[in-house]
């Protein structure tokens, strides 16, 4: 076989339930389906942080967000155009990621040509960043279905009216039919806004919102959550899942078009296809609308902090299997090296580790013990093994301990059962000495008073550490 070309499509708050394949019966996602059922569905996958932009950074760049410096949503510098089309107010574009390698710059160094088609999110959307030849990028991080700005292959900004799912699917395409005939391997990034809100009735596809009208929604009704529940009137509860369902399901109808331009053009044998979200969602779930920011304390329940993640290559990887090895975002760069037999030497010292063994057929080399997911709106740092997960949060608490074997809702908080004392001590010493590991002090998270979900207005730097960076709520 010869080299891969590497396909990463990535999902916008997509829960780790939110899949057919996954459990949720009444979703239609045949195309995700048919990638599990050709490749290996993880069910144990977490992303690196519950919110989108560090997580979104920690994916590329396999860092921690305190070794990275992205601890909040990009709020400023997604885009400059000169028509004063902003996002809140007068700016300059910034380049959150200056000076940090991405898997993409590695992979261009030997040879790949790289593509992104769909959200960005970490600032400059309006110039190609980390070695993409071909960009075409949603000016902010977020916006309207059907009312949208782009930057597609140009320093201008444009306005849109398609679906906007469909237009990252067709500039994708574009690349696709580009790379048929080039020497060269490519990888391109598919990164949907769908199914982020808004789930306005009137910017989805009629025929998909139609799909659910009658649905008997599976999803748990559950009383609101202290922290900041959900607690909507059942005709709102209907209309926000079936929102959600339609977006995630003209994302999958999208998808099955990428798959379908593969087949016909002889690449899928030649092609890893990865698909992922950047951060879980609750829909319901513990009483609770949104991720690990729709609650203050930042929650991390599993459906915060896990994300669907499926890899597939035609005669390599074994159809239809489901594998419950501990993973993360932070695992994806080793492992894309470490697949590609790439140099994964660095003078940086990552958390990351691969698990190519496993796209192979193969056993990893000992069984991961344990996976760590931070995010500082607070600060918020858990660490889960198998059996056990532990929150930790400073300096105010509340401190979180959930024994998972015989409570996997994580219903029961054992942090002031004397009984656990000694379990609640040693994690929080290993995820103390993890942090001590790889934290990079000058942009630790943890000093930030301020990080509290308002967003993030420039970029940490080795030398620019201060609370005036990130707004409050």
């Amino acid at each position: 076989m010869k080299t891969p070309n590497i396909l990463v499509i990535m999902s916008d708050d997509q829960g780790p339930w939110a899949m057919h394949c996954a459990g949720t019966a009444e979703l239609h996602t045949p195309n995700l389906d048919r990638i599990a059922s050709e490749g290996i569905r993880f069910e144990n996958f977490f992303c690196a942080s519950p919110v989108c932009s560090p997580a979104r950074a920690s994916f590329l760049t396999g860092r921690m967000p305190s070794q990275h410096g992205v601890h909040d949503w990009i709020k400023h510098g997604n885009m400059e155009d000169s028509s004063g089309k902003t996002w809140h107010g007068p700016e300059e574009s910034i380049e959150y990621l200056e000076g940090l390698t991405g898997f993409t710059d590695i992979l261009a160094q030997n040879g790949y040509t790289c593509g992104l088609s769909g959200k960005w999110h970490l600032g400059a959307s309006d110039v190609p960043q980390k070695s993409h030849d071909f960009w075409c990028s949603h000016a902010l991080g977020g916006d309207s279905y059907t009312d949208y700005w782009v930057f597609d292959n140009n320093t201008k900004m444009t306005h849109k009216t398609q679906y906007v799912t469909d237009f990252f699917t067709d500039r994708a395409i574009d690349f696709l039919s580009e790379q048929k005939c080039a020497k060269q391997p490519f990888c391109l990034s598919v990164h949907y806004t769908a199914p982020h809100s808004p789930w306005r009735q009137e910017e989805q596809p009629p025929d998909i919102w139609n799909m659910y009208a009658d649905s008997e929604f599976s999803l748990p009704v559950e009383k609101v959550h202290p922290w900041k529940g959900w607690n909507p009137s059942p005709d709102q509860r209907r209309e926000t899942i079936q929102g959600y369902y339609t977006t995630i399901t003209a994302m999958d109808r999208a998808i099955g078009r990428i798959l379908d331009h593969l087949d016909n053009t002889g690449l899928a044998e030649d092609t890893l296809v990865i698909f992922t979200s950047d951060n879980g969602y609750s829909l319901g779930h513990h009483g609770i609308m949104g991720k690990g920011n729709g609650t203050y304390p930042l929650n991390m329940f599993e459906e915060s902090v896990k994300v669907p993640f499926i890899v597939r290559l035609p005669g390599v990887t074994q159809g239809g299997e489901v594998n419950l090895e501990l993973l993360s975002h932070y695992d994806v760069m080793p492992t894309l090296l470490d697949y590609l037999n790439l140099d994964t030497s660095s003078n940086e010292i990552l958390p990351g580790k691969s698990f190519a063994p496993l796209l192979k057929g193969s056993d990893l080399d000992g069984s991961r013990e344990s996976v760590v997911i931070c995010d500082e709106y607070g600060p918020n740092r858990m660490l889960r093994t198998r059996e056990w997960k532990y929150i930790q949060r400073y300096p105010h608490g509340p401190d979180e301990l959930y024994d998972l074997v015989n409570d996997p809702q994580e219903r029961i908080n054992l942090t002031d059962d004397v009984e656990f004392k000694n379990r609640q001590q040693s994690m929080s010493k290993e995820l103390g000495e993890w942090f001590q590991r790889y934290v990079i002090d000058q942009l630790d998270g943890s000093k930030l008073t301020m990080c509290r979900g308002g967003g993030q207005k420039g970029a940490l730097r080795n030398n620019s550490h201060t609370d005036e960076l990130f707004d409050s709520n």
